[in-house]
């Protein structure tokens, strides 16, 4: 008797329950497995998306890169421009004085002196030249001094110079350029 089974609804029910099982087991694994392949996709496609967005940003600060460079040359190139216009204002604007200067020069230059050399920095003179005595170098600072154009004149050389005369002496001078007031216009 201990083998016959009375109930064999129990065994058919234990085999429903382990196919319920299985079964549920089976589709539980299947929509985890799908739902990580979804949200695998989901991340992959999130993470392509931002990789698209870095990729277009880094596209538009590179060409923005391009741009503040080319910025950068404009406004150096402009800044060489206005330089240049500076120092051409500045020729332009020099120009009359040193014609001025050499008017100035040859009118307070007395008989019996030349000069041999001149050179300007900035507003100062330095002339060379040679005069027949002391006292033509006096008469040429003192005509120096009375001129509108140029100021204090200050002697810093003389010495004698026998190959021309007995009382001929070289010369260095330096004189400071300056110009009239506005409006003032002196006689040449």
């Amino acid at each position: 008797m201990s083998t016959i089974n009375l109930l064999p609804w129990r065994e058919l029910r234990r085999q429903q329950r382990r196919q319920q099982f299985l079964t549920s087991l089976g589709i539980t694994v299947l929509v985890a497995g799908l739902s990580i392949f979804i949200w695998d996709l989901w991340v992959n496609y999130l993470s392509d998306r931002q990789q698209h967005r870095n990729n277009y940003l880094r596209e538009h600060i590179a060409l923005l890169d391009q741009e503040v460079a080319e910025i950068r040359e404009l406004r150096q190139r402009r800044r060489q421009l206005v330089e240049r216009m500076e120092i051409i204002e500045a020729l332009q604007s020099n120009r009359p004085v040193v014609v001025r200067l050499f008017d100035q020069l040859v009118r307070t230059l007395p008989d019996g002196v030349f000069f041999t050399a001149l050179n300007t920095r900035d507003n100062v003179v330095a002339l060379e030249g040679v005069a027949e005595s002391n006292n033509h170098v006096s008469r040429l600072m003192r005509r120096l001094d009375a001129s509108d154009w140029l100021d204090s004149p200050k002697l810093d050389a003389v010495q004698s110079a026998p190959k021309y005369g007995d009382q001929a002496a070289t010369f260095k001078l330096s004189v400071t350029l300056s110009r009239p007031a506005a409006g003032e216009d002196p006689s040449p």
